[in-house]
C-alpha cells in the first residue's frame, strides 16, 4: 500500500538522526552518574546540606527524564515499525489511521528532544533577563513595546515560567517606554537568546486618525541571569550610579522613596536599572549583577569576533536593522530575517506561540545553516 510504503520511508528517515541524538545526549555516561548521585543519597550525612541535596535531587531527577525520553522515543520507533509489518503482512488498512497518529506523535517527540540537544551554551539552562526599549515611531512605538512584553510573557507562561519585573517605565500616552523583567525556569536563556535584537511591526496605526499604515520598532536585550560570581573587574570611578522612584502601569511597583537603581558603565555606555526589590541595597545589588553578567558576555562577543568575524551588536533602533518582521497590514505575515522562518498567523505569535522561530533560531546557530531567504517584507 502506498501510506505504508510512505509511513517506512519517512521512518527510516529518523534512524542515523536518532542514533545521532542518542549520542548527543551521551546516555552512557548519564547512567554512570544517576548511580554516583544514588549511592551519594544512600550516605547517612545526604540530607545534612539542604542545598546540596536538593541540587543532587535535581541533576538526578533530570538526568532520570532525559534516559527515560529517549527510552520512549526508541520504543515509539519500534512500535510504528511493527504496525506498519503487521499492515504489510496482513493487508490490514484500518491500522493505517494508527501508524500515522504515532508517527506523528514520534516525530513531535523527537523534534522536542533535537531541540533540547542544541541548548549547549554556557548559560543556556539559565534564567534570562529580557530589556525592551521603544524605539523610532512614538507612541506606537511604546504600544508596540507592550504587545511584546504580553507576548514573551505569555510564552512564559505557556513553558511554565515565571515572570518577574525588574524595571519598568510607562510610554507619555500608552504602552511601555522601557521594561525589564526576568523570565526564571530551566532553559529560558537557551531559548530567548533567540529575540535579540531589533523587532519591527507593520500595520494600520490606531494612533493615526489618517488610517494610514505605520512601522514600529522595538529593541529587545537579552542576557542570562547568572547566579556565580563572574570575574570582572570593575571600577568605581567607571561607574555612575543614579537614583530614582520607582515607577509603573496602574501603580505597579511604585515605592515612595528613591530607591530604584541606574547604573551606567562609562567605558562602555552600558545601561542597567532596578527597581523591583524594597531596597535600595538589593536594588542596587542586582543591577550589579546584571552589569556584570552584560560585560562578561561584552567580552565573549568580542573574543568570537576576533576569531571569527562574526557581526556585532545591532546598535540602531530602526530601519535596516530588525531581525524579525511583523506583519498585520496588507497582509498577515511573521519573518525572522536569520533564519528564515515564517508564519502568516501573527495572532497566535502575538499570543506567544515563539517555538517556530526559536527552534529554527538554534538549528541556524547551532548547525551553521545558512540564513534563509532574508528577504525585505514591505
Amino acid at each position: 500500500m502506498v501510506e505504508l510504503d510512505q509511513f517506512k520511508y519517512t521512518l527510516n528517515t529518523y534512524e542515523k538522526p536518532l542514533v545521532e541524538v542518542r549520542d548527543s545526549l551521551d546516555l552512557a555516561n548519564k547512567e554512570k552518574r544517576i548511580q554516583e548521585l544514588e549511592r551519594k543519597m544512600e550516605e547517612p550525612d545526604f540530607w545534612d546540606k539542604p542545598e546540596e541535596s536538593q541540587e543532587a535531587m535535581k541533576t538526578l531527577k533530570d538526568l532520570k527524564s532525559d534516559i527515560e525520553t529517549f527510552q520512549a522515543l526508541k520504543e515509539q520507533y519500534e512500535e510504528i515499525e511493527t504496525l506498519i509489518e503487521m499492515a504489510n503482512e496482513e493487508n490490514d488498512t484500518s491500522l493505517i489511521p494508527e501508524i500515522q497518529e504515532t508517527l506523528e506523535a514520534f516525530i513531535s517527540t523527537y523534534d522536542n528532544i533535537r531541540i533540547k540537544t542544541l541548548l549547549s551554551g554556557e548559560y543556556d539552562k539559565d534564567s534570562a533577563i529580557l530589556t525592551l526599549h521603544a524605539g523610532a515611531g512614538g507612541t506606537e512605538s511604546c504600544d508596540w513595546a507592550g504587545m511584546l512584553y504580553r507576548m514573551f510573557c505569555r510564552w512564559a507562561d505557556k513553558k511554565g515560567y515565571s515572570v518577574e519585573v525588574l524595571d519598568y517605565l510607562d510610554g507619555d500616552e500608552a504602552g511601555i517606554k522601557s521594561v525589564t523583567f526576568q523570565v526564571n525556569g530551566e532553559n529560558a536563556y537557551g531559548y530567548l537568546k533567540s529575540e535579540k535584537g531589533v523587532h519591527r511591526l507593520v500595520r494600520i496605526s490606531p494612533f493615526n486618525a489618517a488610517g494610514k499604515r505605520q512601522t514600529s520598532f522595538v529593541s529587545c536585550d537579552v542576557m542570562p541571569d547568572i547566579e556565580e560570581d563572574l570575574d570582572i573587574e570593575i571600577r568605581e570611578e567607571d561607574l555612575r550610579i543614579d537614583t530614582y522612584r520607582s515607577s509603573g502601569a496602574g501603580g505597579q511597583h511604585i515605592n515612595k522613596t528613591s530607591s530604584a537603581i541606574r547604573i551606567t558603565h562609562l567605558p562602555t555606555n552600558i545601561v542597567v536599572q532596578c527597581q523591583n526589590e524594597r531596597s535600595q541595597f538589593q536594588n542596587k545589588d542586582k543591577a550589579m549583577q546584571m552589569l556584570k553578567a552584560k560585560l562578561y558576555l561584552l567580552k565573549q562577543q568580542e573574543n568570537a569576533e576576533k576569531v571569527s568575524g562574526i557581526r556585532g551588536e545591532i546598535k540602531e533602533i530602526g530601519w535596516g536593522s530588525q531581525i524579525r518582521s511583523y506583519v498585520l497590514q496588507p497582509y498577515t505575515m511573521v519573518k525572522d530575517h536569520r533564519t528564515g522562518a515564517e508564519t502568516g498567523n501573527v495572532d497566535n505569535v502575538l499570543d506567544g506561540s515563539l517555538d517556530l522561530f526559536m527552534n529554527a533560531y538554534l538549528k541556524w546557530i547551532t548547525l551553521g545553516e545558512s540564513a534563509g531567504n532574508t528577504d525585505e517584507i514591505e
